[in-house]
């Protein structure tokens, strides 16, 4: 019964709206936009678009045009002639982007340039706007000193300790970091356009990462990739196109050029640089306007992919970055992170750049128990190698072996030959036609004689007796103590390790001095499955026995 009082209230109430409040009869949609353009007070629109206001009866007072500085002159212009104008108020950033100009006679004759920075090269008055709310001041750090000459504060909102979120664990992925990519290429598209297809792999396999810690703590993170070629944002974007882009959902991706990122931000940035070469060229990235925006879209972390040597030899903005990243402990090197580490191998091996891969100072073999030495003949084998699976099947045979893994003698793809070779010489199939052929070398280094790999070649089965021919050869100068030095084997838990022989008195092999008694003596028992018909281990060996003693020696006395 209430309700029912209430909502005949509501009715008459109604009904007598009409005569109190005449309500415009509008037919046409032109007629409902000019009544409301007529009975405002606060118009957004445009540039271009403000044109249409000189068709409403008004006299305007004030003009705010906000990103003034993108705008050319002539665009100004529009606005700037609406009849009444009192006050025109032009906000912008005269130290970012101007706008956008293709032709290039028109850019060298100033057609880009702004009204606000003619204001600004004239000496006008203008008052800066000195507190930053983005970026967490470890971000801010660089682009404040070098382009604003620290004349830009940190808002209380970014120094609160919670602003600083961490999205992956480890150092690399803290708030702030330069992370080299030692091992990338620039290149061509067909448009002309450059990219660096291993900068795609790692920022492609961060996302990865920053999708599965999604995955894991349901916390929103917002991705923003940014590179100033068209290519390399193409290229990423084909790589992170099953992320979502929408930036309602809980994780989205945006993958930009710079200038499609200017005025934009996002929680996590990553800037893909591109460029490497050999001469210290950067196009592009040499524009100081072009930097300060993509060094300044990262509200928690800014994540720089680029390839040191080339930025540190350009004497440009990015040479600075680099060192400002060392000089803060903020620099660091992708394929330290192992599974960068894996994304860029197999961006190496896929675009046919696994040479990179093989030599004794890559980073597959930084970590690893032995010392691996390659042979032309095996390089220029694995470069007529065009299946990727194949390739990636050798480099995993590879770092196992460098770890000291060796297969079980049961498990050999034997082959027999009666050669001096024959002692040294091991094989292990990599598929089904191809094998590695390999042996232990001794190497000098500085004081010591070390076992190291030799990867002499990969190859049939029936092109083996050829290679062991060859070594045969070779063998031939070796020394009854440098073979002797070769076959000797250093057991540690199931892996063999390598050994080491001072140069004064190389009689006596050294084992690691990590190595502990017990693990080694523990592991006899593993010789067999490790011992090869054509090897002497060091436990059967008289100079084996002598190195036993020589560590009993060493033992504190109980």
């Amino acid at each position: 019964m209430k309700y029912s009082f209430v909502r005949g209230d509501c009715l008459r109430i109604l009904r007598t709206i009409p005569k109190k409040f005449p309500v415009p009869d509008f037919r046409y949609e032109w007629e409902i936009k000019k009544f409301c353009l007529e009975n405002s007070c606060l118009y957004f629109c445009t540039v271009s678009s403000s044109a249409k206001l000189h068709e409403v009866k008004t006299q305007w007072e004030v003009l705010v045009i906000d990103e003034a500085a993108q705008l050319k002159e002539c665009e100004s212009t529009i606005p700037l002639q609406l009849p009444g104008l009192r006050l025109a108020i032009l906000i912008g950033d005269e130290r970012q982007l101007p706008a956008m100009v293709k032709s290039k006679v028109s850019e060298e004759a100033g057609f880009g340039r702004s009204l606000f920075q003619r204001l600004v090269l004239l000496g006008k008055n203008k008052n800066l706007l000195n507190v930053q709310h983005r970026m967490h001041p470890s971000i801010s750090l660089f682009p404040n000193r070098v382009f604003y000459e620290n004349q830009i504060l940190d808002g209380p909102n970014v120094r609160e300790r919670r602003y600083e979120r961490r999205f992956l664990q480890g150092n690399m992925f803290g708030s702030y970091s330069f992370i080299n990519i030692a091992h990338g290429k620039e290149e061509f598209d067909y448009s002309h356009s450059l990219k660096n297809m291993v900068e795609v792999a790692v920022a492609s396999e961060i996302v990865a990462s920053l999708f599965k810690e999604f995955v894991r703590t349901k916390k929103k993170v917002k991705v923003g990739i940014i590179s100033p070629y068209k290519a390399q944002v193409y290229a990423i974007g084909e790589k992170v196109k099953h992320y979502s882009t929408d930036s309602n959902d809980d994780f989205s991706i945006s993958v930009r050029s710079v200038d499609g990122f200017q005025g934009g931000e996002e929680d996590v940035i990553i800037i893909s640089t591109v460029r490497c070469n050999t001469n210290g060229v950067v196009g592009f990235l040499e524009n100081h306007q072009r930097a300060n925006v993509a060094l300044t879209r990262a509200r928690h972390c800014l994540w720089i992919l680029g390839n040191e040597a080339t930025l540190t030899r350009s004497c440009t903005i990015w040479k600075e970055l680099v060192i400002d990243a060392k000089k803060r402990g903020r620099f660091y090197n992708a394929d330290v992170d192992k599974n960068l580490a894996q994304a860029i191998t197999v961006a190496l091996v896929e675009h046919n750049q696994i040479h990179i891969l093989l030599n004794m100072d890559s980073f597959l073999f930084r970590k690893a128990k032995w010392k691996v030495s390659f042979s032309n003949d095996f390089l220029n084998s694995m470069s007529r190698v065009k299946n990727v699976e194949t390739c990636k099947q050798v480099l995993t045979l590879l770092e196992n072996l460098a770890n000291g893994w060796r297969q079980s003698r049961r498990k050999k793809n034997l082959f027999f030959y009666r050669g001096t070779s024959s002692q040294l010489l091991e094989q292990y199939k990599v598929n089904g036609c191809l094998n590695l052929v390999w042996t232990v070398d001794i190497l000098k280094e500085n004081s010591y004689y070390i076992q190291i790999l030799k990867i002499w070649d990969m190859l049939p089965l029936s092109e083996i007796p050829r290679v062991a021919n060859h070594l045969d050869v070779l063998f031939e100068n070796y020394t009854v103590d440098k073979m002797s030095q070769c076959k000797y084997k250093s057991l540690n838990g199931c892996l063999l390790v390598p050994m080491r022989w001072s140069i004064d008195s190389c009689s006596c092999p050294e084992v690691d001095p990590l190595l502990s008694l017990s693990k080694s003596l523990a592991s006899l028992s593993l010789r067999d499955d490790l011992e090869s018909s054509s090897t002497t281990d060091i436990n059967n060996s008289t100079m084996g026995r002598g190195v036993v003693r020589k560590w009993q020696r060493k033992l504190p006395n109980e």
